[in-house]
């Protein structure tokens, strides 16, 4: 494991096009990181809810890597209640953002997720959102893995959202296959599913159409959603 990974990871994100970025995955612009969205949204509500949860309210949910915290915000439309969730995210910009767009009672932690005082076994879920794909350096990345799933408690679970195909467009980020999650959270009780049809095929469809291709051209939808349970 190499010390400088949070440092590379600035470095990548500090590469991107950040209008681009903002394109590419607004809700009210782009049908396709809309209806991404939405299925996600689904997916999780019904993992959760198969898992025996009838409300997210009261448990403490923590996303790693929240970024603006698009996905923090949408656990609170949810039904997760503010004081029991908390964002971690290594940019100070996109930590900004958050305290700025969620109700008060949100923490928001900036620095190296690995670092972050998490008390063990205090989450009754993790989320890790396209995390795994930005980590090249394979020691840090089971390295993080090794901490996050001791911040679970018994009964509760890592909740993985990420593609498992490389992007040969995009060299600062790699697929992370089913296989490889099994390897990060050894034990865990795997529940996975194929969702997101591949974006790039998905943007080039008018916007009524993305969701009935999504549903017949399942084997082009490009991440899982997985959830990672730890045994109680």
């Amino acid at each position: 494991m190499t010390d400088n990974e949070p440092q590379a990871v600035k470095a990548r994100y500090a590469r991107r096009d950040t209008a681009a970025d903002e394109a590419r995955y607004s809700l009210y612009a782009n049908a396709a990181a809309l209806q991404a969205q939405q299925e996600r949204l689904r997916a999780m509500a019904r993992i959760w809810q198969a898992h025996g949860w009838s409300s997210l309210a009261q448990r403490p949910m923590l996303e790693v890597g929240c970024g603006s915290a698009g996905n923090l915000h949408d656990l609170v439309r949810l039904g997760a209640t503010p004081a029991c969730l908390t964002g971690l995210e290594l940019l100070p910009e996109r930590a900004a953002a958050a305290r700025a767009l969620l109700p008060a009672g949100v923490a928001i932690v900036e620095g190296d997720a690995a670092l972050a005082p998490v008390q063990p076994a205090s989450q009754d879920a993790v989320l890790a959102f396209t995390l795994f794909s930005s980590l090249l350096d394979e020691g840090y990345r089971r390295h993080l893995a090794d901490v996050i799933w001791q911040w679970v408690a018994p009964g509760g679970g890592v909740l993985v959202y990420d593609f498992v195909v490389n992007n040969p467009a995009n060299s600062d980020v790699q697929g992370i296959p089913l296989r490889e999650l099994s390897i990060l959270f050894p034990g865990a009780q795997i529940h996975s599913r194929r969702v997101t049809l591949a974006p790039p095929l998905a943007r080039r469809l008018p916007a009524p159409a993305i969701a009935p291709a999504s549903a017949l051209l399942w084997f082009l939808r490009t991440h899982r959603l997985t959830w990672a349970v730890k045994p109680r």
